[in-house]
């Protein structure tokens, strides 16, 4: 699917001089990939054009606020961290994202980028560690994958499937093997689809699936070359914004 086609009028597509719009920016452990437990800031960007059917981070389709680089590499100063997790919605969305990561990387951050694999990579700085997704049948998004990507990716980068079901198991065991994606990047994750508890003052812990067991017992019964995960942010804060 064209590039031109996801970006509707919903996402806000801006020219090099005029920001980004931001959801939030906070400071929390960073709760999955390779970075997983350490201390991060999130910068969280406004919009995505894609509307995974398990997405926990719909608030941040719409909305935001718009603000200038600085202002937002301003704040990011105030948190006693180098390491930072660029996400969304989906950061590529906004084409200015590309000169944020650019200009952090020149203070000396240290950038991980959370993409849906729907938008193009190429522009991305080869320092920035790339966290890419390739939604599976069951996100409801399978056909926006864009795989091309593949192309542009390293021993630097990581590739995560989020797996609902024993089909997307299936089609994402497939796709490891069809593309090789364990020697094309330095790790592919299989995480479940992971569930939280409805009424969070109640029960500050998250239901972890059945099919989180399950999981790891298909990804054992096939010695597959990839990194089981489950979300740490959802075990110890379910799904509570700002963290």
């Amino acid at each position: 699917m064209s590039e031109s086609l996801l970006r509707t009028a919903a996402i806000p597509v801006t020219d090099p001089e005029a920001g980004l719009r931001l959801t939030e920016i906070f400071y929390s452990l960073q709760g999955e990939a390779l970075t997983s437990g350490l201390p991060t800031i999130f910068v969280r960007l406004t919009g995505c054009p894609l509307r995974c059917v398990y997405c926990d981070t719909e608030y941040a389709f719409t909305g935001g606020e718009r603000q200038s680089l600085e202002t937002i590499i301003d704040t990011i100063k105030n948190y006693p961290c180098k390491r930072i997790c660029l996400t969304g919605g989906e950061p590529l969305a906004q084409p200015n994202a590309i000169e944020l990561m650019k200009r952090l990387l020149s203070d000396g951050y240290e950038i991980s980028l959370e993409t849906a694999g729907a938008l193009s990579v190429q522009n991305v700085p080869p320092a920035v560690s790339k966290v890419m997704d390739l939604k599976t049948p069951s996100s409801g998004e399978v056909d926006k994958n864009l795989w091309s990507n593949l192309d542009h990716l390293t021993e630097h980068d990581q590739i995560k499937f989020v797996i609902m079901n024993r089909t997307d198991y299936d089609w994402a065991k497939e796709t490891l093997n069809q593309h090789q994606l364990n020697k094309l990047v330095g790790t592919v994750w299989f995480s479940p689809m992971f569930n939280v508890a409805d009424d969070i003052d109640e029960a500050l812990s998250p239901d972890v699936p059945v099919l989180a067991r399950e999981l790891a017992e298909w990804i054992l019964a096939d010695a597959l070359p990839v990194r089981f995960q489950l979300q740490l942010h959802k075990i110890i804060w379910a799904d509570a914004k700002g963290k």
